[in-house]
This record gives structure tokens, C-alpha cells and sequence, in this order.
């Protein structure tokens, strides 16, 4: 069965391009022009990705990513941020507020699918394996749960598969290069700034034990039960 990818984007020529370039690699599409018109078809069947431009006239780009990842029916639907903002802080502005990777326009066809096939990739459920608990911290592939002290945790699809790898890789330091080749996967169009923002998502999920997630300055991150 062929993933649904939603597309909002106010521009009809670029709407356009997208859906060819989108269908003729597999994929179904819905796109509209505005937030207001994704609403229904989100209801109706939530896609399994969002490609969002970032300036549109009702609402941005970056305030519905938000809105999106804000809402417990539609926080684990990832999405690309389409935009012409090409500076770094506009790029770490759209991973702020949830949003799973960007595409700076111009942009080709090539890179637009790899893309697609990235997100989806690591965004898939961590394979079933068996539950982890360490100090209270539970973690379950086959349910795809966390939770802490018997309470669930809420956590994004990066977020899981980044505190899974932590909680079967402890004591060791990886960097960021490291983890973007064990959790994200090679060959993805990610840059290693991605990681430092999933990682602050991550600890803020953990609450009381956002501790065992540690900075080693200059080398990377570690999971560890030993506080210095």
C-alpha cells in the first residue's frame, strides 16, 4: 500500500510540480492551497507525510506546524518545511517548532524524493524487540510506549528511535555524526544541528531524568546513570 503524502502549498505551479513529482515515485497525494482546505482531508485520512511551504496567506507555514505537533492526533505525521529561507536560524526555527526536515527552494526533483524516502524511512517504528527499563525508564518497541514511573511519556517518532538507541548504546559517547548514521541512517539529507534540537525535544520529554541524556563537550552526547 502506497504512503499518502499531503501537500500545502498556495503556489499552483509549484503545487503542481510537487503532486507529478510526488505521484510518479509511488506515492498518493492530497494538495490544497491553505490550511483551512488540509483540515477535512487530515480528519479523513491522516496522511503519512506533510510537505508545508512556509509562507502561506491564512497561516504559516511554521504556526501549522506547530498547531500540528501540538495536537495528540496529528503530533507523529512528519513534515518537510518547504521554504525559501535558506539561513540557519530559519532552518533550526522549523525543527523548533516540530518539523522533520526542510527543502530550501530551488530545489530538484531528485532531492525533493530522496527526502520524502528519508523521513519516511526513520520515521517508521522501531522495530519489535524487548521492553528496557533502567531506573524507572520504560521503553517498548512492540507498543512503541515510554513511560516513566508508570505514567506515559509523549515523544515524537525521532525522539523514540533516538532514546532507544541511547537506552541499548549506554555509557559510550557518540557524536553527532554518529548518531545521524546509527539513528537517522546514512545517506539522508540531515545536518548534524538536527541532532542538538532533537535532543533538547527529548530531554524536555524526559522530565526528571533528562540527566541520563549527557553533553560531552567537544565530543558528542552519552546515556548514563552515573552523574558526575
Amino acid at each position: 500500500m502506497s504512503h499518502k503524502v499531503l501537500i500545502i502549498e498556495d503556489e499552483f505551479a509549484i503545487r503542481e510540480m510537487l503532486t507529478f513529482v510526488i505521484e510518479q515515485n509511488g506515492y498518493k497525494t492530497v494538495s490544497v492551497a491553505s490550511y483551512t482546505e488540509a483540515q477535512q482531508h487530515l480528519k479523513d485520512e491522516p496522511p503519512a507525510l506533510i510537505l508545508l511551504d512556509w509562507m502561506l496567506p491564512e497561516m504559516s507555514g511554521i504556526q501549522i506546524a506547530k498547531k500540528l505537533k501540538q495536537s495528540d492526533q496529528f503530533k507523529n505525521i512528519p513534515i518537510i518545511m518547504i521554504t525559501a529561507r535558506g539561513e540557519e536560524d530559519d532552518k533550526i526555527q522549523g525543527l523548533d517548532v516540530g518539523a522533520d526536515d526542510y527543502i530550501t527552494k530551488p530545489f530538484s526533483p531528485k532531492e525533493l524524493v530522496a527526502r520524502v524516502k528519508a523521513v519516511l524511512r526513520r520515521t517508521q517504528p522501531t522495530a519489535t524487540d524487548d521492553p528496557i527499563e533502567i531506573i524507572g525508564l520504560r521503553l517498548d518497541p512492540a507498543s512503541h510506549r515510554v513511560t516513566l514511573e508508570g505514567s506515559d511519556l509523549h515523544l515524537g517518532p525521532m525522539e523514540f528511535k533516538l532514546l532507544h538507541f541511547f537506552m541499548t548504546h549506554q555509557e559510550r559517547v557518540y557524536s553527532r555524526d554518529q548518531l545521524l548514521d546509527n539513528v537517522w541512517g546514512t545517506n539522508t539529507y540531515v545536518e548534524d544541528r538536527t541532532v542538538d534540537v532533537h535532543i533538547r525535544r527529548l530531554r524536555k520529554a524526559l522530565i526528571t531524568h533528562d540527566k541520563l541524556i549527557q553533553t560531552v563537550r567537544g565530543s558528542g552526547y552519552r546515556f548514563s546513570t552515573r552523574i558526575d
